[in-house]
């Protein structure tokens, strides 16, 4: 019996989505080792046919879920795909000497993957690490830090204690070391539970990857911020000769659009780069936030190191940013200043060419004024010239009377007659001429 309507299509995906990348448990001791490639031109088949290694019965449907687990004896390995990476993080037993009295204790050797495979995954490395969870005392800190150096290396170290109340301990250098990867270290009391100790390496993790993925904007920063340096001179020279009315609006107009086509060229291949660098800014951010820090007396917390470190590279890519946003706006400005300056000259032509139109319909006008009452004067010419000889040809038939008398006579009504004519002409050929354009 059915007690729901018919499910969306993608009801239970959505539903299932926070249970996507479930954090890990981890028994301490433990080491995790994490490798973060970038997967552009890398297909699901080639990361699906690496993965089948360690687990010959995998198949293609398995990672269309952009995660897999796998449990290899008394390890597991873990895949994650994202938009722009993939990650690979192994998770086993601490090998023996790599106790927190050590001094840079080797792990690498100690893997339990076979021989290559971490060599030959697809991609390209972009963040190797390598976190060793470590149980300790966290209530002494200073004599834990001091262990935690000679396990670094001797380096200048970062620390801080995680939780409200400090329930564990971090120390990294962010250092590369020759092998390729960096190291943390984290030391958590006896009785921490497997599920805190896998959100801690989680949130170590992440913060680290999306640190690097978040640097990533920054070399394309300084290479789109000396272009612009270029469109903002070649701009203020546009502006320069439009101000001082100087320059041919074509030449001007060729040089907005090229420099409108540059500026939209750098949007269009940088804008996802710019918003994507955000976007992981935020994640840092929000995992330093999630690790509730405090400080050790003596060294900066990660927060802090962010804070110094990071901070102006995040402050660089967006005042890129909002530069490339700016100066696109600004040329849109200038080319509708350049469209004002044409249509105010098109109207100034306009305005001429209306006088001269003008002047010729008057001319026009007093010619064809002039051609009527010729006209008029030519009709009524003929007209009494006709009457003249009429009333010659009455005399002749024996009528007295003095033909010049009576076309003098004549001549003011034929005048009138004949105007009046004219003008009910005018008159008519007028009104049909505003009703057809009615």
């Amino acid at each position: 019996m059915n007690l729901l309507p018919i499910d969306d299509a993608q009801r239970v995906q959505l539903h299932n989505e926070v249970h996507a990348r479930p954090s890990a448990r981890i028994r301490l001791p433990a080491f995790i080792l994490l490798v973060g490639v970038f997967n552009e031109g890398i297909t699901r088949e080639q990361e699906c046919a690496h993965l089948q290694k360690l687990q010959p019965d995998l198949t293609l449907q398995d990672v269309q879920g952009n995660f897999v687990r796998m449990r290899l004896g008394e390890c597991t390995v873990k895949w994650e795909r994202h938009t722009e990476f993939t990650r690979y993080s192994l998770v086993q037993p601490l090998p023996p000497g790599a106790d927190l009295g050590a001094q840079e204790p080797e792990l690498l050797s100690h893997l339990m993957l076979p021989h290559g495979w971490l060599a030959d995954i697809p991609g390209r490395t972009f963040s190797a690490i390598e976190l060793v969870m470590l149980e300790g005392d966290v209530a002494d800190a200073q004599r834990t830090l001091e262990q935690a150096r000679v396990w670094l290396g001797d380096q200048p170290v970062i620390a801080s204690r995680m939780g409200s109340p400090a329930h564990a301990m971090v120390v990294t250098d962010f250092q590369l070391r020759d092998n390729g990867f960096e190291r943390m270290l984290v030391v958590a009391p006896p009785d921490t539970s497997k599920e805190r100790a896998g959100r801690i390496s989680q949130r170590l993790l992440e913060l680290e990857t999306y640190r690097l993925m978040a640097l990533r904007g920054l070399p394309v920063a300084k290479l789109v911020g000396s272009q612009l340096g270029d469109s903002e001179k070649e701009l203020a020279d546009i502006i320069d000769t439009l101000e001082h009315k100087r320059g041919d609006d074509q030449d001007l107009l060729a040089r907005l659009v090229g420099l409108a086509s540059t500026v939209e060229r750098l949007t269009a291949e940088n804008a996802f780069r710019f918003s994507a660098t955000a976007a992981y800014d935020k994640l840092v951010h929000e995992r330093i936030a999630e690790l509730r820090e405090s400080a050790i007396s003596g060294t900066q917390t990660i927060g802090e190191f962010m804070k110094r470190r990071l901070s102006p590279a995040m402050a660089t890519v967006a005042s890129t940013s909002q530069r490339l946003a700016s100066l696109s706006v600004r040329i849109s400005r200038a080319s509708a200043l350049l469209r004002t300056r044409v249509d105010i000259a098109t109207e100034e032509q306009n305005r001429l060419l209306l006088e001269k139109l003008t002047k010729g319909q008057a001319l026009q006008l007093r010619l064809q004024t002039t051609v009527e009452g010729l006209s008029i004067a030519a009709i009524c010419y003929y007209v009494i010239s006709l009457l003249l000889y009429a009333t010659k040809a009455v005399k002749a038939a024996g009528f007295n009377i003095q033909p010049e008398l009576v076309a003098g006579a004549f001549i003011p009504l034929v005048l009138w007659l004949v105007w009046s004519a004219s003008k009910r002409i005018q008159d008519k050929l007028y009104k049909q001429k505003w009703r057809d354009r009615a």
